[in-house]
């Protein structure tokens, strides 16, 4: 009778484990999905690709994109690639603090381009997802060839 007992003690220790182990599991799904929501959010006030337009072959254009971090916690920008060594991105090294606007200045040097140009900027940052793209496109036109002569 006394083992039957302990038996039936250890089935109901096992059961009230598993509950636990289980509501554990719950709290952290919980937890991860307020965390995520909480995260920074890096939200641009300009939807789609920026178009420059028709350029001259060997014009320098630049672009400020406006953003807010619109997440709780500051947003860190790690870095920003530009698909191409025509574009260079200057951006803010300081946190930004939730609720504060900040920007991402692009510059595009259009020498020796030619036709239809689309580039992508890369932002890495500590949001979900940690990398964001931004685009833009330009036309660029050949320069007149000034030496030559009517």
């Amino acid at each position: 009778m006394c083992s039957k007992n302990y038996l039936l003690l250890v089935a109901l220790a096992g059961i009230s484990f598993g509950q636990i182990s289980c509501d554990n599991r719950q709290q952290s799904q919980a937890s991860k999905e307020t965390a995520s929501a909480k995260m920074p959010k890096i939200t641009f006030a300009e939807k789609g690709i920026h178009d420059f337009g028709t350029l001259t072959e060997g014009d320098t254009v630049e672009h400020i994109f406006a953003f807010t971090n619109t997440g709780e916690f500051p947003l860190i920008i790690n870095n920003i690639t530009a698909s191409c060594g025509c574009t260079t991105p200057d951006w803010p090294r300081e946190p930004v603090a939730p609720g504060a606007k900040s920007s991402v200045r692009v510059r595009f040097n259009s020498r020796g381009k030619n036709g239809e140009q689309s580039k992508t900027i890369t932002i890495f940052a500590n949001t979900e997802p940690a990398m964001t793209d931004l685009q833009f496109k330009a036309l660029v036109k050949s320069r007149a060839d000034s030496t030559k002569t009517s």
